[in-house]
């Protein structure tokens, strides 16, 4: 591998610079080898939200797995200063060998829930705050939203549809966390590769536009796709553009898409057209600027699934989750590992190792989670317990992502989707 493959694989980068200067400092005066833990936590939630869905943690095991220093990034460190000799050494045969637990992703969490604990030596855990929190933050506003979206369709399909209002890499991340958030499918051809989901996608306006009547478009669709296709009827007039669909297609059209106006009243207005002309079959799918509160509105509509674009890839208003990387024990003078927290005024911290379970009532359905704190041994001691307690009623809720710094593959890629 050349060094351009590297550098363009390597995540060392996706960092702030006070990490590096952190690590020097630590170096120095020898405490960057005392062991750590450091925590994934949210402090709130965003208002009006009673829940986050977690997102991002096969991304940030990726991330972990490519995080090495190759010669052109220690030689541009070096050029600028950012750190001392001894410290480009340290970072020239950087490998993370500590553990990673976490939530699994797709699980729930609220303020305070420890999502993920990274332990290893300072120097070790230190360096991959930025890249952790990028990860995480981000993808967990999306399936956050995602979920708030699914939850309003109560069963009908959600399609994730927001590459072009995204940065080409955040698009991707961002189909990934809709379908952990419960969408069934992505526009975006690449996350359908890299992660293994379904792809979804017809044909824009701009296909109605090239052709000299919308007949011609549609029979051009057709032919090229089949009768099983969706047929975007609202270039011009939509009752029309239904005839010119059926026209096209007959009574086994896949569906029609409505992208504009007053979606509930032209659902129930092309719905009774399909039905009369015998299309019962045809589906109605909208798109059109669409969040968890219109999709809600939409509930009585005859409406069989939604394209979201836009609400979804930003978070539908809460772009980021406030996630924070915080060190809650680190090994002492004498070598025990000792909880530390802050105490700033409306950003304290909760010091020691924690374990988390879900709580389940009689029925199976979750009724609380439960976190408890303190020494090392306690808290491990409390975990071992609870995974041999009666699934009806308590549920382990963090699983071991990396050992000794082997990433479990299970976690990454299309599998960890």
């Amino acid at each position: 591998m050349t060094n351009s493959q590297v550098a363009a694989a390597s995540t060392a980068l996706l960092t702030d610079r006070y990490e590096l200067t952190m690590l020097q400092a630590a170096l120095a005066d020898g405490t960057a080898r005392r062991r750590a833990i450091f925590e994934v936590f949210t402090r709130r939630l965003p208002p009006g939200r009673r829940y986050g869905v977690l997102a991002g943690t096969g991304r940030v095991l990726e991330a972990i797995e490519a995080f090495r220093f190759d010669e052109d990034q220690l030689a541009w460190l070096a050029a600028e200063q950012v750190v001392d000799t001894a410290t480009l050494d340290y970072l020239a045969g950087y490998r993370f060998t500590g553990d990673v637990t976490g939530y699994a992703e797709g699980e729930v969490f609220f303020p305070g829930s420890p999502v993920l604990h990274v332990e290893g030596s300072f120097a070790e855990a230190v360096l991959l705050e930025t890249v952790v929190l990028s990860a995480l933050n981000y993808d967990s506003a999306v399936a956050s939203a995602a979920s708030r979206m699914t939850s309003a369709a109560g069963g009908r399909p959600c399609l994730e549809m927001g590459a072009r209002r995204a940065n080409e890499q955040a698009a991707v991340a961002a189909a990934r966390a809709a379908v952990i958030g419960g969408f069934a499918g992505t526009s975006d051809l690449e996350a359908g590769r890299r992660y293994g989901l379904t792809t979804i996608g017809t044909a824009a306006h701009a296909f109605t536009l090239l052709h000299d009547e919308e007949e011609a478009a549609f029979a051009s669709q057709v032919r090229s796709q089949g009768t099983g296709t969706t047929l975007l009827v609202d270039t011009y007039d939509v009752h029309r553009g239904v005839e010119r669909a059926l026209a096209a297609a007959g009574t086994g059209l896949g569906a029609v898409r409505l992208d504009s106006g007053d979606l509930g009243s032209l659902a129930h207005e092309v719905r009774a057209q399909l039905d009369a002309a015998g299309a019962t079959g045809t589906r109605i799918t909208v798109t059109s600027d669409l969040d968890e509160y219109a999709i809600a509105a939409l509930a009585a509509a005859p409406v069989d699934s939604y394209g979201v674009g836009t609400s979804l890839v930003t978070g539908s208003g809460a772009p980021t989750c406030g996630m924070v990387y915080k060190l809650v024990a680190r090994e002492g003078r004498d070598g025990s590992m000792q909880p530390v927290a802050k105490v700033s005024a409306a950003k304290a911290s909760v010091g020691g190792l924690k374990g988390a379970a879900r709580g389940l009532g009689a029925t199976g359905r979750a009724v609380e989670e439960v976190v408890v704190t303190g020494s090392d041994a306690a808290v491990r001691a409390w975990q071992q317990q609870v995974g041999r307690t009666p699934p009806e009623r308590l549920r382990p809720l963090q699983v071991p992502l990396v050992q000794h710094g082997e990433v479990d593959r299970a976690w990454t890629g299309a599998p960890g989707v």
